[in-house]
């Protein structure tokens, strides 16, 4: 009996070691073919023009290395396309706008995970529900409102919008359940009053799940185009993003320059996901939190 047992242990081992090896051939394919237009665009933006429009553009490597691609966009003299003055709005706005949805949001999840208040699942449903509508209908209200508050042309319309994520406040206040109410209990018995306790217990503990709301909040804010394109007139107060749209007019026929500019805007994103990676696993396995 012990024999079989461990012969069907053995058999199942290998099984889930082919089923592995089966799984990490298919990631490694779909994860080659999403890579290669990516790669594809960083080489294009050192190579010349007449690479491009050989054999169809389908020349891989750069057979001439060049930077003047990146010195031409980047170029202070260039001011149609403010390329440099787009990337540093691009930062402010995004870190900012970061930065405040990360409070705003584990601010609005402790209330509804940790605090008990009359009518709190009635206005977390109501929240829900309101936000499954499509971001695209509240185009016209939400510029209205910026209008009547003179936010627009300003770098406030485009930081403030977007600071009612639901499902940000979802996913941290589910997170927050799974942090024993013995802790928030004990820190009241304590005297501690309830900014201490989100501040200095809650926040802590919630850092996994809070980095991938940030990484969310981030991202979503950086690749934003048509809210930017609307709010925002002034070529000067531009993010980067829409900005590309100004510099296809210009570079339509110079693929190695467009290419230059999309790898500026990838770039942040890349370093923004490296350093986040690891906190994915614990953040959105959402029932991690601290063990009893």
């Amino acid at each position: 009996m012990k024999k079989g047992n461990v012969k069907y242990k053995a058999r199942l081992t290998r099984g889930e070691r082919r089923s592995s090896v089966i799984s990490t051939l298919i990631l490694t394919v779909l994860g080659a073919f999403f890579l290669i237009p990516f790669l594809w665009i960083v080489l294009s933006s050192f190579k010349v023009d007449a690479e491009i429009h050989q054999a169809g553009g389908f020349i891989f490597f750069p057979r001439t290395w060049t930077l003047e691609n990146l010195t031409v966009i980047l170029d202070p003299a260039n001011t149609f396309l403010p390329v440099v003055q787009w990337f540093i709005n691009s930062v402010i706005v995004s870190v900012s706008h970061t930065l405040l949805a990360v409070f705003i949001f584990s601010l609005s999840a402790y209330a509804y995970a940790k605090m008990d208040f009359k009518g709190k699942h009635a206005i977390f449903l109501s929240m829900i529900f309101l936000a499954s509508f499509p971001a695209i209908v509240n185009i016209i209200p939400l510029y209205f409102t910026m209008l009547t508050f003179g936010w627009l042309n300003s770098h406030l319309a485009l930081i403030i919008p977007g600071l009612s994520g639901v499902f940000s406040i979802f996913l941290i206040r589910q997170f927050m359940y799974g942090i024993p109410k013995d802790l928030t209990d004990s820190a009241r018995i304590d005297g501690c009053g309830e900014f201490r306790i989100y501040s200095q217990i809650m926040i802590p503990l919630c850092k996994p799940i809070l980095i991938i709301v940030g990484l969310f909040a981030f991202t979503g804010n950086w690749n934003d185009f048509l809210w930017p394109s609307v709010a925002i007139t002034d070529m000067n107060l531009l993010t980067l993003t829409p900005g590309l749209q100004l510099a296809r007019g210009q570079f339509i026929h110079h693929i190695p320059q467009m290419s230059a500019i999309a790898v500026i805007a990838i770039f942040p994103m890349v370093i923004v996901f490296l350093f986040a990676q690891q906190y994915f696993v614990k953040g959105v396995s959402l029932s991690s939190g601290v063990k009893g």
